[in-house]
């Protein structure tokens, strides 16, 4: 690889001193003359018909100045597409979960806003919920939706190969059911926003980490053109998918309110509605099938997925078809087929969330792969690289792979002295006892959906040799901003200190599809890329024409530029643009650069073709003390072999990954709402149990080094793996402490203690 002068550097983020010396400002953090507080009134039940809302106890308290309810919103909805559009800002007819929006006030202060929402008196109907998705899919359970049959909200189905053939190919077959947790995202930031409605129409300083989608619901609500409506994004505190991915009642309401008083209007969630009505990871259940030969080989496999979806559709049918599509990495798989279905029931709205859909069904496929090679005895590393693609490969989904570490990842996990001394470190002599477990996952980079896909950037050159750049691309915390003028900054030879990013507002840069699906350093940095080398280009002209060479033997590099092959013929990058900007009546200097799919096919209907450009490969390590007194579990170290193609920022990559892994740790051992037909029982971050700094393993994070040649400088998707990859391997590392296969999330001391209890009775009864 080319040397480089910024790209693969450890270079502390650029936002970095504006976040640790408070100067980042967040949405809630901004004020405006005569601004009104919103706060929204909900819904104390699960699933009620809406009788009458009276609202003139709270328009009568001084201070407050207006108040809507859902016909104020003249029936609109939204959703993810136009036949999922089951959502209203403020509910109308009927309450679909407990915490639902009903209604909303907008007075002189927060206060005031509070408690008139609490004067507003809503007559329901109570009727029969349904909080089980299994339930919820039998005949005769109580619809959410009078026109969906069974509650299915959507179904996804795949089928390649020839599933049965397979299984009778194999020496053994294994069915077992998994099922993944109830988890949020867990930023530290609500989410908050000020909105404006004046004569230019809307403006919106919104927490978004996709602020485009929420720029064409206002369009759509209030009957705008897209140019009338402008989103400004503040910093982010933490985004994951979900609730930052999407609009929310408090968006539109604030939108509506300032129109109809003339005054800017803002909201703040408190982490309590957060944790009660925000949107959260699906929790599945997974029926999983596998066939084996004894060698180790997979000959087939068969999963079916029943999702609990809430109470309304959302994104959910785009993590329906990850669950299926992704199944067919990381290992051989020549047949397979699969049943999703996301189910409606009255609790609140399962969304993306980072490893978006990935989580669930590699957790129930490579915990079943290891049960297998366990019962026909074959090491856990020879199964795993028995079956691993390698690049160039193509799935029978035609998901195709053009780089890939994921057999020197599995390798450097088997190296490792913990792993070879697992057997010694055990131990059985006390309480504790150590268990070491490994995996393997993929996950998609450069993600794609239905509708506008690709990335922008422009480029603007100053006439002193410092360079504006323009995305639409948002940094929700994970450090893209870094990234992408690292590498507008390598392209024209220059240090990051040059390189200006401007935040997101949708008046001003380029539309963009929006920070997920771990698609801005591969989508938006080929976009900066190409629109730096479009500046490059230009002043490649204006320097050949004065050394009268060929533009194309014009270099780059640290600060200056140069004749390839002629060290005299040099001057500093500033003196450049100053000749550039200044020839004859002047010239403008500016770069626009692009991402583009191509014409790529790729089926949402079947599951065929890549929902990314490219994909990432992560095997990990991880070992664990379990206390089989208390059935207590601690995770002591991880190693994380992750294949991100090239790490741009190593500081960033390794960061990215250690924070995904800590939370899929918390999702592993910790983190699950507890639920009481719809009402969550532990709405407060003192109770809902993410893990804190002293229960965060060691992470040693090795880079596997694969250079892909879709992206960047050979980037791909660096750190949405280790999210992934995580929960098997705490899963493994517990059974070989316990010798006990554990199917559910999160895995907690109850459940812990209760297995080994019945454990030691089963074998005292079998001595």
């Amino acid at each position: 690889m080319e040397d480089h002068s910024v790209i693969g550097k450890r270079i502390p983020r650029i936002d970095g001193r504006a976040k640790v010396t408070g100067e980042a400002k967040y949405a809630a953090d901004y004020q405006m003359p005569g601004m009104l507080w919103c706060k929204i009134a909900r819904s104390p039940h699960a699933h009620a018909r809406i009788l009458n809302i009276d609202t003139s106890r709270a328009k009568r308290l001084p201070g407050v100045k207006d108040v809507l309810t859902g016909k104020d919103f003249n029936g609109w909805r939204w959703g993810w597409m136009p036949k999922t559009r089951d959502e209203e800002p403020l509910a109308t007819e009927r309450v679909r979960y407990l915490g639902e929006a009903v209604a909303a006030v907008a007075a002189v202060d927060e206060d005031t806003a509070e408690e008139a929402a609490e004067l507003i008196r809503v007559e329901y109907e109570e009727l029969p919920g349904v909080f089980d998705p299994e339930e919820a899919m039998k005949e005769g359970a109580p619809r959410l939706y009078d026109h969906v049959e069974n509650n299915i909200s959507w179904d996804f189905h795949m089928d390649f190969g020839d599933v049965e053939k397979g299984f009778r190919e194999a020496d053994l077959v294994r069915e077992d059911r998994f099922e993944t947790g109830r988890v949020i995202t867990g930023y530290l930031e609500p989410p908050a926003a000020v909105a404006l409605y004046d004569s230019s129409g809307i403006t919106l300083w919104a927490a978004k980490q996709s602020p485009y989608f929420v720029y064409r619901h206002m369009a759509d609500c209030f009957k705008l053109p897209l140019n009338r409506v402008r989103i400004i994004q503040p910093f982010i505190g933490g985004g994951f998918g979900g609730t930052k991915n999407d609009s929310l009642a408090g968006d539109f309401c604030t939108v509506l309110f300032s129109k109809r008083t003339g005054k800017p209007v803002k909201f703040v969630y408190t982490m309590e509605e957060v944790l009660t009505t925000c949107r959260r990871r699906h929790n599945m259940i997974v029926h999983n099938k596998m066939g084996m030969k004894k060698d180790g080989t997979i000959t087939a496999m068969q999963s079916k997925v029943i999702a609990d979806g809430g109470a309304h559709t959302a994104i959910g049918p785009l993590t329906m078809y990850l669950t299926g599509c992704m199944s067919t990495l990381p290992y051989n798989l020549p047949n397979f087929k699969h049943d999703a279905y996301r189910i409606y029931t009255n609790n609140p709205i399962g969304a993306a969330m980072r490893g978006h859909g990935v989580t669930h069904t590699r957790f129930a496929a490579e915990l079943q792969m290891e049960m297998m090679a366990e019962e026909l005895g074959i090491d856990p590393v020879e199964v795993r690289l028995k079956n691993a693609v390698t690049a160039p490969h193509e799935t029978v989904n035609k998901v195709t792979v053009k780089s890939c570490g994921l057999v020197e990842g599995i390798q450097e996990i088997a190296a490792n002295p913990r792993w070879k001394e697992r057997e010694k470190t055990k131990g059985t002599d006390g309480p504790v006892v150590h268990g070491v477990g490994m995996s393997a996952t993929s996950y998609l980079g450069g993600a794609r959906q239905r509708g506008h896909q690709s990335c922008a950037a422009i480029v603007r050159l100053c006439e002193d040799g410092t360079l504006d750049y323009l995305t639409g691309a948002t940094d929700c915390g994970q450090g893209s901003d870094t990234v992408l003028v690292q590498i507008i900054a390598e392209e024209l030879g220059l240090r990051v200190e040059d390189v200006d990013i401007k935040r997101v507002d949708t008046a001003v840069t380029p539309c963009d599809a929006g920070s997920y699906g771990s698609r801005v350093t591969v989508l938006a940095g080929k976009a900066a890329q190409n629109a730096a080398r479009e500046v490059k280009e230009q002043l490649a002209s204006f320097a050949a024409e004065n050394w009268e060479v060929r533009p194309e033997e014009i270099l780059f590099k640290d600060g200056a530029v140069s004749v390839q092959g002629s060290p005299d013929l040099s001057m500093p990058f500033d003196k450049l643009a100053k000749i550039a900007c200044y020839s004859g009546s002047g010239a403008v200097i500016i770069g626009k650069g692009y991402s583009d799919y191509g014409i790529e096919v790729l089926d949402f209907d079947k599951g065929i073709g890549n929902a990314g450009t490219s994909y990432s490969f992560t095997s990990q390590l991880t070992e664990v003390d379990v206390d089989t007194e208390t059935g207590f579990i601690r995770c002591t170290d991880m190693v994380i072999a992750h294949d991100c193609g090239r790490p741009l920022n190593p500081i960033n990559v390794e960061a990215q990954n250690q924070g995904a892994a800590v939370q899929g740790l918390g999702q592993a051992l910790y983190e699950e709402f507890r639920m009481d037909r719809g009402r969550t029982l532990n709405p407060t971050l003192v109770d809902y149990k993410m893990p804190l700094a002293p229960d965060s393993p060691n992470i040693e994070v090795i880079d596997i080094l694969t250079d892909d040649p879709g992206g960047p400088y050979g980037a791909k998707e660096a750190s949405e793996g280790a999210i992934v990859s995580v929960p098997p391997s705490v899963f493994t590392a517990v059974h070989h402490a316990t010798g006990i296969w554990f199917k559910e999330q999160p895995l907690t001391p109850e459940k812990v203690a209760m297995a080994l209890k019945k454990k030691r009775e089963q074998e005292g009864t079998d001595g």
